[in-house]
Order: C-alpha cells, then sequence, then structure tokens
C-alpha cells in the first residue's frame, strides 16, 4: 500500500501490562477513505491498539504511523486531525448539548464564532437540533453515544478512532449509529472500528483484522474472510447430544463445530446432513448463510465473547 494513501500504519507493534503480552507483533495498514475493523473478544488487544495510535501509551516495539506522523513521537500533531469515540461516553453531564460541543471545540483551539457555525450542522448530524439546550444528564443511551460522535466530528477530523461505538445500545439506537457512520463514509472520512459485534464488522467494515490473545489470526475484506473460511451454508442443531450428532453427521460434512450445546455444520450438501436427522426427535435446525461468528469460531474453536 503506497504509503500517501494509508491513514495508520502499525508495523510489528507490541504491548504488555504486567508481564502479561496484550498486542503481540500486530502489523496493519488503514487505507485513507476505509472502514478499517479491530475485532476480537474483549481482553483480544483492540482497545489497547487503538490507545496506542492516538499516542496515549507507547508501544514497547514496533513503528505506529497516523497520518504521514510517527506517533507516539508526534501524536499531538496527528491528533488535530484525528476524531475520537471512546468505549464509555465522557461527556459533561451537567452542561447542556450545545454547551459539549463548546467545550470540546476550545480543545482544538477553534473561536467561538467557528464553534456557532459548525454547531447546528453537528446537531443535525446526530439527529439531536431538538436537544440543543437539553442537559445531557436527560438525554437517552443513544442520544448520548450520538452526541459523542457529533462532538468528535468538531474539528471535521480526516480519521475516526470508534472504540466499541455501539456497546451498550439496543437495536433502534445502533442501527442509527450505523446509518451515521455509513454517511462519514460516503463523505470520504477514515473509521478505524474496534468491536466485538460481528454484525457490525460485517455491515461498517471494507476490511477487518481478527484479533485474539493480542495476535492477528485474519485479515481481509467480510466477504473474502468468510468464502475463505466457511464457503458454504451453515446448520445449527439445538437438541440431542452434540457429541453423538456430530459423528453422525461427519461424514456429509466440511467440518463440524460443538460451542455449548449448539451443533454448528459446515456443509456443501446440506440436503445429505438433513437427511441423517430426519425422524429424530427432539431436534431443532436452522440453515443459514455463513457469517463473520463463523469465522471466528472456525479460527477458534468457539463463539466470540462479548
Amino acid at each position: 500500500m503506497n504509503m500517501s494513501t494509508v491513514a495508520v500504519d502499525l508495523a510489528g507493534v507490541s504491548k504488555s501490562f504486567g508481564g502479561k503480552l496484550i498486542v503481540n507483533e500486530l502489523s496493519l495498514s488503514v487505507a485513507r477513505g476505509e472502514c478499517f475493523g479491530l475485532l476480537g473478544p474483549n481482553g483480544a488487544g483492540k482497545s489497547t491498539t487503538a490507545r496506542m495510535l492516538l499516542g496515549m501509551i507507547s508501544p514497547d516495539a514496533g513503528k505506529i504511523t497516523v497520518l504521514n506522523e510517527p506517533v507516539p513521537a508526534r501524536a499531538r500533531v496527528a491528533r488535530v486531525r484525528i476524531g475520537v469515540v471512546p468505549q464509555f461516553d465522557n461527556l459533561e453531564l451537567g452542561f447542556t448539548v450545545k454547551e459539549n460541543l463548546r467545550v470540546f471545540g476550545r480543545y482544538f483551539g477553534m473561536s467561538a464564532r467557528k464553534i456557532e457555525a459548525v454547531a447546528p450542522s453537528l446537531l443535525e448530524f446526530a439527529r439531536l437540533e431538538s436537544k440543543a439546550d437539553v442537559r445531557v444528564a436527560e438525554l437517552s443511551g443513544g442520544m448520548k453515544r450520538r452526541l459523542t460522535l457529533a462532538r468528535a466530528l468538531i474539528n471535521d477530523p480526516d480519521l475516526l478512532v470508534m472504540d466499541e461505538p455501539t456497546t451498550g445500545l439496543d437495536p433502534h439506537a445502533r442501527h442509527l449509529i450505523w446509518e451515521r457512520l455509513r454517511v462519514l463514509l460516503a463523505r470520504g472520512k477514515t473509521i478505524l472500528l474496534t468491536t466485538h459485534f460481528m454484525e457490525e464488522a460485517e455491515r461498517l467494515c471494507d476490511r477487518l483484522c481478527v484479533l485474539e490473545g493480542g495476535r492477528k489470526i485474519a485479515e481481509g475484506k467480510p466477504d473474502a474472510l468468510i468464502d475463505e473460511h466457511i464457503g458454504c451454508d451453515v446448520i445449527e442443531i439445538y437438541g440431542g447430544n452434540p457429541h453423538e450428532l456430530s459423528e453422525l453427521i461427519r461424514p456429509h460434512t466440511r467440518n463440524v463445530e460443538v460451542s455449548g450445546e449448539t451443533l454448528f455444520c459446515y456443509a456443501a450438501h446440506p440436503e445429505q446432513v438433513r437427511a441423517e436427522l430426519r425422524g429424530r426427535a427432539g431436534l431443532r435446525v436452522l440453515q443459514r448463510p455463513p457469517n463473520l461468528e463463523d469465522v471466528f469460531l472456525q479460527l477458534t474453536g468457539r463463539e466470540m465473547e462479548k
């Protein structure tokens, strides 16, 4: 990838805390204008990676470049062009929605006139026009999340770093955030997104990297990863003895995984699997297209832990 088209580049980056390796020789590049996802369960190293590229903590080894600036050496310069949506909202609860934008704008050295000029469009983007003078403490969780996103855009950043942006939101609020992020991508913004929601990554990300134990275990476009690692329909089987059933249907499958009480079957000819199961009482069988959750299960032998 040509460095002039790269927004974020990590080369051999490692980080330990208390003797435990949290990020393990991680290398990746994020192109300008794309949405790149860092996926993995809690403790995989996603948030630590995000904090390192923001210059909040220093790597023990490796090289980080963000918007052509070396980090952490020139992190302060790079941060002027970055918008950050942290994992947990850190809004001023006693201030109004508009006052939160004003305070944050001053962090970037923006004049009061400039903040007043951009605030209406940000509130409209976040669908909070009617809440401008409402105290943040009175907002719903989804509204607070949208305000945090609007606040991150006040300096018109080139890069958005979003750490678990929809955790704790109900499905409606989550979908609204996704829709707003698509608008930003259409405007040419670059987004680096950490998430443990596979559906979120499938819907938003141009490319993604799957982490486990601080190590990269897969990287690529969502559909390409699904085709590469799965490439067929998935049959989920509930009820019965999953280990006994797995031996029964294994000859008709590419692979079988047992996770808890669920049997995941990957079969090019699912009708053969269904024929083996026909007549067995107490079974519930679901056939569906493959997804990223299946990729993670295939790579690690277990479902994604939230």
